[in-house]
């Protein structure tokens, strides 16, 4: 089992930038595909990107692409999304997750995940 907490959350103009972290603990997140998924008011929890195993993978949402980027430090125990340009429909609660699920572009689902952080939030003001 693995214990995943984010940070790097806060409020922000639109066009900025900001990176959030996920650390981990109680497990090697090299056991699992590492994901990102947002929830805004009012709406369901949406998937923003994945990365594999060994981090030569990702895949993101189309509404983020171009603009955002996952990556991991397996030996840090620890996954980032860099987020560019951001815009005030980025405003969401950020999730990190992990997968024991074998396949990595296919991830785009909440419920293929086993393990989430508490989140972290985002503000984006125009």
């Amino acid at each position: 089992q693995v214990q995943l907490v984010e940070s790097g959350g806060g409020l922000v103009q639109a066009g900025d930038s900001l990176r959030l972290s996920c650390a981990a603990s109680g497990g090697s997140i090299s056991s699992y595909a590492m994901g990102w998924f947002r929830q805004a008011p009012g709406k369901e929890r949406e998937f923003v990107a994945v990365i594999s195993r060994s981090g030569g993978t990702t895949y993101y949402a189309d509404a983020v692409k171009g603009r955002f980027t996952i990556s991991r430090d397996n030996a840090k125990n620890t996954v980032y999304l860099q987020m560019n340009s951001l815009k005030p429909e980025d405003t969401a609660v950020y999730y990190c997750a992990a997968s024991l699920n074998p396949t990595t572009m296919g991830l785009t689902r909440g419920p293929l995940y086993h393990y989430w952080g508490q989140g972290t939030q985002v503000t984006v003001s125009s």
